[in-house]
């Protein structure tokens, strides 16, 4: 990477800034999870090596800045690692999941020396706004801020009747709508499903349907089992 950027190397590298590569970043990430959905250990391999290269771009860039280098990233992670386990690597205990993100998050605000730290301060704006909706209620969750089962199932029957009586009025529309998803994306965290996941596999399913039927369907199905 040092060459391909060096004045001897590539113009299109040489061009490149932390900017510039976000998309990068972001279209080798999706090509991951798409791997990973289909299963495929070779494509996973060549997308894995793909998302490596844009963290040792990124890591090339600020060593040029002198602001860090790749040794500085790997040497952070393994400090984390290590700092984040004490119930491996030290003399603590975690015996379910649960303890260990408990752990992981009292440890981390000690690090920082936030103390009672804002539980959403770390939550990007980037991500999938289901994405984010369901990480910011697992973070909320984690606060002793949250609903029980039958309290996000009373929230996502409320946003539904309440879509029901909006009539014309678009913007109350949208705000139904929203409170609806956001309460069925919590639905889906209380019922240990990842709403994102979970989505994208089912728009899958329905771009299958669809193509079985033939792209000149124009008459609706009836959904199975309820599901649109």
């Amino acid at each position: 990477m040092a060459r391909l950027r060096s004045p001897e190397g590539c113009p299109w590298d040489r061009e490149q800034d932390h900017r510039s590569l976000r998309q990068c970043l972001l279209e080798e990430t999706y090509e991951v999870l798409e791997a990973i959905d289909r299963d495929d250990a070779e494509a996973l391999r060549e997308e894995l090596g793909d998302l490596l290269l844009q963290v040792i771009f990124h890591a090339q860039l600020a060593a040029e800045e002198r602001r860090f280098t790749i040794d500085d990233v790997i040497r952070g992670l393994h400090e984390k690692l290590v700092s984040r386990h004490p119930h491996v690597f030290g003399d603590s205990s975690a015996e379910t999941a649960a303890e260990v993100l408990a752990q992981w998050d009292h440890l981390k605000q000690e690090e920082r020396g936030r103390g009672e730290s804002d539980p959403f301060g770390e939550v990007p704006r980037s991500l999938p706004a289901l994405s984010r909706a369901q990480l910011v209620q697992r973070r909320a969750a984690r606060a002793g801020i949250g609903w029980p089962l039958e309290g996000t199932r009373a929230a996502v029957e409320a946003a539904m009747e309440r879509l029901s009586g909006v009539g014309e009025d678009r913007r109350a529309a949208e705000e139904a709508v929203a409170d609806l998803l956001l309460a069925a994306a919590d639905l889906a965290r209380v019922s240990g499903v990842d709403a994102e996941q979970a989505l994208r596999e089912r728009v899958n399913r329905l771009m299958a349907e669809i193509h079985e039927r033939g792209h000149g369907c124009t008459k609706p199905t009836t959904p199975r089992n309820g599901s649109t």
